[in-house]
Order: C-alpha cells, then structure tokens, then sequence
C-alpha cells in the first residue's frame, strides 16, 4: 500500500506542475503554440466545431516517453 500511495502523490505532483506550465504558457511564446500544431485537426462549420490535436498528441507522448525514460532506468 506504501507504494501506492507514493505513485499517487508522484501522480499528483506531475499533474500540479503540468497544470502550471499550462497556467503560465501564455508568457512562453513556444508553448502558446502547442495546441495549435500544423497537422491538428480543426473543423468549423455553421454551428459546429471539431479539434483534435494530433501534432500535439504526438509531440506531448513522444516528450513524456523521454522523460519517463531517463527518471526510471534500471
């Protein structure tokens, strides 16, 4: 149960500070750009739009994938 308990507040942690660099990407003119990526998928018509962050899904795995790999290297 220790464990689990430290990957929930690890979880926590991770989401606290995402939610940070979020909150204050306004003032970083690379990551204003984020959800907006040549190769997103943005439909509009009369009174429907569509997004889906392809690009953005893709660069945000392969970045976490990165990470993950060098913080648990065994």
């Amino acid at each position: 149960m220790a464990a689990l308990g430290k990957s929930l507040v690890g979880l926590g942690v991770l989401i606290t500070i995402v939610g940070l660099v979020l909150w204050g990407g306004s003032r970083v003119p690379w990551l204003g750009r984020l959800g907006r990526l040549p190769g997103d998928i943005y439909i509009q018509r009369d009174n429907f739009s569509f997004y889906f962050p392809v690009a953005t899904s893709i660069l945000i795995s392969v970045i976490l994938s990165l990470i993950l790999r060098f913080l648990i290297r065994r």
